[in-house]
């Protein structure tokens, strides 16, 4: 009994042992079961943190891309909101140029409509703007004589100013005369001073004929080479014209220009007194200068300047020499009035009184009735034949 009771702790003792063997392996192999475990553990946390990190790194990207692409949307809409409100200017601008392109055409049908009316009234604004020629009054020492002579030339010349320009030429210094010219503000003044001693041809001549011829040719030089003008209407201080005055010049300056065979244009007649004359409108050539208010173009000048005589000079312009057989326009009825108390006409060979002549007293455009309907050069030429006829 004592025997199989040590047999039995033996047993025991053996199973023991096994048991203890077992549960070291198990423990071994647990532990090394948990040691792999830890290992796959720390790998899978490596693997998770890494795959953690990429995650983040890719979430980080996204929404850099994705914070971009916001910026870029809001750029964009910024941008297209601009060019609505540049489309909405431009179309504002649009529209305002349509408006503005209305107008333009109102306009320009309104300048087309006013240049169509110039052209039907022959473009009368701009030609009254050209000088059809200078207005002078010959003075020299009769200062109230000057001044009726101004108020009648003003009275008609206020309106056409610009066509006419009035010019007064003092000979000598009397100061009467110097500050009656000189208080119209509607003229220029000129003044003739002239100290050159003179000399006669003919004992007992007077020097005046000598001094006036001076006086002309200063004068005429001073208009036709320093002013400049085309032509020159020649006054006296002790004149009064017509009403219709300027408008027979004008119609006169086209003869002077378009025929060369007509030297000079006089508004006078001498022998123009009331019981000879009957038409204002009519015309004549005449071998004989008349003077008196006179028109000379330049060109004519430009030819008798530099052969100006020394005296008598009204009678030179009458020599055949001299005015080579051109002649000279005058009217029937008289476009200026002498007024002066002794009036006379003085020459180297005679002086005589002059009766008083007629005078046109009422105004209406000069139309020569011989002219018809006609125009320009044709009408020259029928008022110049029928005139040589007369």
């Amino acid at each position: 009994m004592r025997a199989s009771r040590v047999n039995l702790l033996n047993s025991d003792l053996c199973l023991f042992e096994k048991s203890s063997f077992i549960s070291e392996a198990l423990i071994l192999l647990m532990a090394k079961f948990f040691c792999n475990f830890a290992f796959l553990l720390v790998a899978a946390a490596v693997v998770f943190i890494y795959i953690q990190m990429r995650l983040f790194a890719t979430q980080s990207e996204y929404a850099d891309r994705l914070a971009a692409a916001v910026e870029s949307e809001n750029h964009c809409t910024s941008q297209m909101r601009l060019l609505i409100d540049q489309i909405s200017m431009q179309q504002g601008r649009i529209l305002s140029l349509e408006e503005e392109k209305k107008r333009q055409d109102t306009k320009c049908e309104q300048l087309m409509s006013l240049v169509q009316d110039l052209e039907r009234r022959g473009l009368q604004r701009l030609v009254d703007k050209v000088p059809v020629a200078a207005v002078v009054i010959m003075a020299c020492n009769r200062a109230d004589y000057l001044e009726r002579t101004i108020e009648s030339v003003l009275k008609y010349q206020s309106s056409v100013a610009s066509r006419y320009p009035l010019f007064v030429s003092q000979d000598g210094s009397d100061a009467s005369v110097r500050s009656k010219a000189l208080s119209y503000k509607m003229l220029t003044y000129m003044q003739h001073l002239d100290y050159e001693p003179v000399h006669t041809e003919r004992p007992g001549e007077l020097i005046a004929y000598y001094k006036i011829a001076r006086h002309y040719k200063w004068a005429l030089d001073e208009l036709f080479y320093k002013h400049n003008f085309s032509r020159v209407i020649i006054l006296e201080d002790d004149m009064e014209i017509a009403p219709d005055f300027f408008s027979y010049f004008e119609a006169a300056a086209t003869l002077l220009d378009s025929d060369k065979s007509i030297m000079a244009v006089s508004s006078w007649n001498d022998n123009g007194q009331k019981q000879f004359v009957h038409d204002p409108y009519m015309l004549y050539r005449s071998d004989f200068f008349p003077g008196l208010g006179w028109m000379l173009s330049r060109s004519m000048w430009d030819e008798l300047s530099p052969k100006w005589p020394k005296a008598y000079w009204d009678d030179w312009m009458r020599l055949k020499e001299n005015h080579g057989g051109r002649q000279f326009i005058r009217p029937e009825v008289c476009r200026t009035y002498n007024f002066g108390e002794h009036v006379c006409y003085c020459s180297l060979f005679k002086c005589c009184e002059c009766p008083v002549s007629s005078i046109v007293t009422t105004y209406k455009p000069f139309i020569s009735p011989l002219l018809g309907n006609k125009s320009g050069s044709e009408a020259t030429h029928t008022l110049l034949d029928i005139s040589r006829k007369t």
